[in-house]
């Protein structure tokens, strides 16, 4: 009973102590190691001398804690050793030091003899090897790690746009600076928050970095609450808790408010011969001040009603406004024809919102798009998205039937498209059978012409910018209609390429130039499409090849 008991206290403080949120008091918990057994040494020989000073020089105190990573070489070829450690970006250089003291006491005896090491720790990474590993990026060693709990099945899309978008924006910036690191947390519900963190070896470049990350990040296990992916040149991980120190992690200050300026007090009047004066001055004044407040109170007062009445087209400018109000819907009837949103009419759910099957009053079929209040898309993609798609009229895109802005409900109402999404028969072993090669090949046109369409044919040039087989409706005859334009850009009549600093979209599916350098153009479309094309035709998932016969994804792998 009593050794019962003892095992129920080991398992929980286990189980507790696994999941410590202060990254500085973590132990220096093993997690794997990579001894491929296929070059040793043998005892007293000059490459062990060799490799007690490569480990005596990174543990001591002259390393560069401070940094996170170290390099040294010793000897001559074929005796010669280069080693390095990693410490995690968020780690203060004390802890750094002894996670380092501790990994090179411990490498010995975890990989004796051998002459191509790599130990990974929770804070730390150490590498050494008798070949040139500076400077060269490694995508060996692949570990992958992850939390048993799934994510539940009515927030998998939205979480799993939600892990793309904040790594893909954590290892652009990690690219980009001299550290090669980058932590950053994203709100997933009202309540849980998403952390992620991504780390490249400093000696990398920034398109080596980046590459590494996005095959790291690739692997990432998007269907749990948490996990990791670690190379010997980076690693990527996610968790719904902090798992890294918050506080050492420098974040821009929002700018000061704008100072208040204080109207200077003046002195009380003196009793005595000036005191009539102040009477008269007051009686003068007061109904002045009186008269201007009650002006302000009725403009205001005016302006939220007109607010109340017109909010439907305060999104819209110019040209727009005649758009956007040909389309406006009255948001209780989109209430009615939903059951007010009710669970059993709710057929998707994204990244910023969830869709609903509803019928008009007329009995049009419709798919009700109702933005959460919680996600990303604002004012301004919710405008895009409107005066985008009522501008664009073709076979292979969905149809805009309508919007509503009504307070913070943001709602678009499009055609109802009766199959799903793509992805939905694509990747499920009992409904690839329906997509033959004749309606695969349909899919692949009929795709190909929405997006010839959208950058030539159309009165405006729309690059997508996230072109994915979960953003190809198919209708009741398996044609394709691309679908969720909230993140389309137009270009201007001479226009062949724009930056910019948010980059957003799927990773996998974006162009290398996109993804490292925010340039994007017609071209990131076509790359998307060939990764598309890729997947209809393998039936494989661009992110679910985790180094099969060498490859990090469907496009390395074909």
């Amino acid at each position: 009973m009593s050794s019962l008991i003892s095992l129920i206290f080991l398992f929980l403080f286990s189980f507790l102590t696994s999941f410590k949120v202060s990254a500085q008091d973590q132990d220096h918990t093993f997690l794997y190691q990579i001894c491929p057994n296929t070059t040793t040494y043998s005892r007293n020989s000059t490459y062990l001398t060799n490799l007690r000073t490569v480990l005596a020089s990174l543990s001591s105190s002259n390393a560069s804690y401070s940094t996170s990573f170290q390099n040294a070489t010793a000897g001559q070829a074929p005796d010669r050793v280069t080693g390095l450690f990693l410490c995690r970006g968020d780690l203060s250089p004390e802890v750094c030091r002894r996670c380092v003291t501790f990994a090179v006491n411990d490498t010995l005896s975890r990989c004796s003899n051998e002459k191509e090491v790599t130990i990974y720790y929770d804070q730390c990474m150490l590498r050494y090897s008798n070949g040139n590993i500076l400077s060269t990026l490694s995508t060996g060693g692949g570990v992958f790690m992850w939390n048993p709990q799934n994510v539940t099945s009515n927030q998998l899309d939205q979480f799993r746009d939600l892990v793309g978008t904040t790594m893909n924006q954590a290892a652009a910036e990690a690219a980009s600076n001299s550290r090669k690191f980058d932590a950053r947390k994203a709100n997933f519900t009202a309540l849980q928050k998403l952390y992620g963190l991504v780390q490249c070896t400093p000696d990398l470049t920034r398109q080596d970095c980046l590459s590494c990350l996005q095959q790291s990040i690739n692997q990432l296990p998007t269907d749990k609450i948490g996990g990791r992916f670690m190379m010997q040149s980076c690693s990527s991980r996610f968790e719904l808790y902090a798992f890294y120190n918050e506080s050492a992690i420098i974040t821009p200050s929002p700018p000061p408010p704008p100072p208040v300026s204080t109207p200077p007090v003046s002195a009380p009047p003196r009793p005595g011969k000036g005191g009539n004066s102040t009477v008269l001055v007051i009686a003068i004044v007061v109904p002045i001040i009186v008269a201007v407040l009650l002006f302000v109170v009725g403009c205001c007062f005016l302006a939220k009603r007109a607010k109340k009445t017109y909010d439907t087209t305060s999104a819209f400018d110019g040209d727009d406004i005649t758009t956007a109000d040909s389309l406006q819907l009255d948001y209780r009837k989109i209430q009615t024809a939903t059951d007010d949103f009710a669970e059993s009419n709710k057929i998707g759910q994204g990244g910023f919102g969830e869709v609903y099957k509803g019928t008009l009053s007329d009995g049009t079929e419709v798919a009700v798009k109702r933005l959460s209040k919680l996600s990303g898309q604002g004012e301004a993609e919710f405008k895009n998205e409107v005066v985008l798609v009522a501008k664009l009229q073709h076979r292979n895109l969905v149809r805009l039937l309508g919007f509503c802005l009504d307070g913070e409900e943001r709602v678009l109402v499009y055609e109802y498209v009766p199959n799903k999404s793509l992805d939905y028969f694509l990747f499920d072993p009992a409904k690839q059978s329906q997509l033959d090669w004749t309606r695969r090949y349909k899919i692949i046109g009929g795709v190909a012409r929405g997006i010839l369409y959208l950058h030539q044919d159309s009165r405006l040039t729309i690059i997508h910018r996230d072109l994915k087989a979960s953003n190809i409706l198919l209708d009741a005859d398996m044609n394709p209609k691309i679908a969720d334009f909230g993140m389309a850009r137009i270009f201007g009549l001479d226009q062949t390429q724009e930056n910019t600093s948010r980059i957003v979209g799927t990773y996998g599916y974006m162009s290398p130039e996109y993804a490292m350098h925010g340039q994007y153009s017609m071209k990131s479309d076509v790359y998307s499409f060939g990764v598309l094309v890729l997947e209809i035709i393998s039936g494989k998932k661009n992110s679910s090849f985790y180094q099969t016969d060498g490859a990090h994804d469907l496009v390395s792998y074909a």
